[in-house]
């Protein structure tokens, strides 16, 4: 097995976790490449040193935003990713700090499956490709006020939304923006993308859920200055009135390792607080 490490050195307590994940990898015969701008720390290979097609497994040390950062940045290797979680519990990267050898334990001895998520590809009338793990977010910006922007599916019209913006998420993200817009919460086992109004000015605009078959057109309508389109949370570019935007199913899978002990619904729960009892 090879693996890539994407660790956070910035802080010594960091640093120090890391040197212990590396140390425990190669003591079980794992063969480790590092981060180039990290591995001198640790005193490792360089990850631009490997195949990438030899890689098998990414492992960041960080949390969910640390995950979608390396499959943005890494987006030509094909290899799952397993999320050591440095900070608050995430939904992608749910290994805790006192799970860290009991995980790895579980990684060497292949005690895991690959979840293979659906994403999100598309590009603009401007020319400008981009993919998403999460979602996709189109927002006013520095527009005073609410925009329009029409949504068409499988080229027939569903509506045109007045709102700050609108969210096309996938389950992956549906526990994240769209979720704290009103949207709903959708097994990452399902394959699906959810339309989620910012803050609409009808309240009858409710998030909708579409078969990622379907193709999506996104138009910004109206007669105001450019609006945010945002990917991840990570990459965006203007939208001027009359600019279009197409999406799709992406024709990659968002894989991620789900270790041996640890299961969706535990984290949905500790993540969001609920205290409900089984009785």
């Amino acid at each position: 097995m090879k693996v890539a490490l994407f660790p956070k050195v910035q802080e010594e307590a960091s640093k120090k976790l890391a040197q212990e994940v590396l140390n425990f990898l190669t003591k079980n015969q794992v063969e480790v490449v590092v981060e180039d701008d990290k591995a001198g720390e640790l005193g490792a290979p360089t990850l631009s040193s490997a195949d990438p097609h030899s890689i098998d497994i990414l492992i960041t040390m960080g949390g969910d935003g640390s995950i979608l950062r390396v499959a943005h940045q890494h987006s030509s290797l094909d290899a799952a990713i397993l999320g050591i979680n440095l900070g608050h519990l995430g939904f992608m990267a749910d290994v805790k700090i006192s799970d860290i050898i009991p995980g790895l334990e579980n990684l060497v001895n292949n005690r895991f499956t690959i979840q293979e998520r659906v994403m999100i590809e598309g590009e603009s009338s401007t020319n400008q490709e981009f993919f998403a793990i999460n979602d996709c977010v189109l927002h006013r910006a520095r527009n005073p006020s609410l925009v329009e922007i029409t949504i068409h599916v499988d080229n027939l019209f569903l509506n045109t939304f007045e709102a700050d913006g609108v969210i096309i998420a996938t389950p992956n993200g549906s526990t994240a923006y769209s979720l704290a817009a009103g949207g709903p919460i959708v097994s990452p086992d399902i394959e699906a993308f959810v339309i989620t109004p910012i803050c609409p000015h009808t309240i009858s605009n409710r998030p909708i859920v579409l078969t990622p078959s379907q193709n999506i057109r996104i138009e910004y309508r109206g007669h105001k200055g450019p609006i945010e389109f945002v990917t991840d949370g990570l990459h965006h570019f203007e939208m001027k009135v009359g600019d279009q935007i197409h999406l799709r199913k992406s024709s990659k899978k968002f894989k991620l390792v789900n270790l041996k002990g640890i299961d969706y619904f535990s984290t949905l729960r500790h993540k969001l607080g609920w205290s409900g009892k089984l009785r």
